[in-house]
């Protein structure tokens, strides 16, 4: 705890702890986690979505209309198809942070953390991995 209390970030409205609470409720969920993480780098149709994690493209559905109605996602119509992509690069990073916390929580050197796996090549000491 910080000794000078007029240094303290302000806090924020209440009403603002609730909608963060509802987003951690939508990221709660490891199907809706998993379509988050396949819209990372690009926007992709409900399709691509169910082929990639491997699940009925019905229930892919329903879990993005979850996440569009809380603001998580966005759309793009193109003809007949619906295409999804995230609504912000903060959720991008809380995704991201949230698999990244996950690897440190399983113990040893994370994924993310080897040049070879794709990561960000940084070893756990902090330095640059060969």
């Amino acid at each position: 705890m910080r000794a000078d209390s007029s240094s303290t970030r302000p806090t924020p409205p209440a009403d603002q702890f609730d909608m963060a609470v509802e987003v951690f409720r939508m990221l709660a969920d490891t199907t809706r986690l998993r379509l988050l993480w396949e819209l990372l780098d690009e926007e992709r149709s409900v399709n691509e979505l169910a082929e990639a994690i491997g699940k009925p493209a019905a229930g892919v559905s329903q879990h993005l209309a979850k996440l569009r109605m809380a603001r998580v996602v966005r759309t793009r119509r193109q003809g007949n198809q619906i295409f999804y992509r995230l609504d912000n690069p903060h959720l991008r990073q809380m995704v991201e942070d949230g698999i990244y916390q996950a690897e440190h929580a399983s113990g040893g050197l994370p994924a993310h953390h080897r040049s070879d796996a794709g990561g960000h090549g940084a070893a756990a000491d902090g330095q640059t991995t060969a």
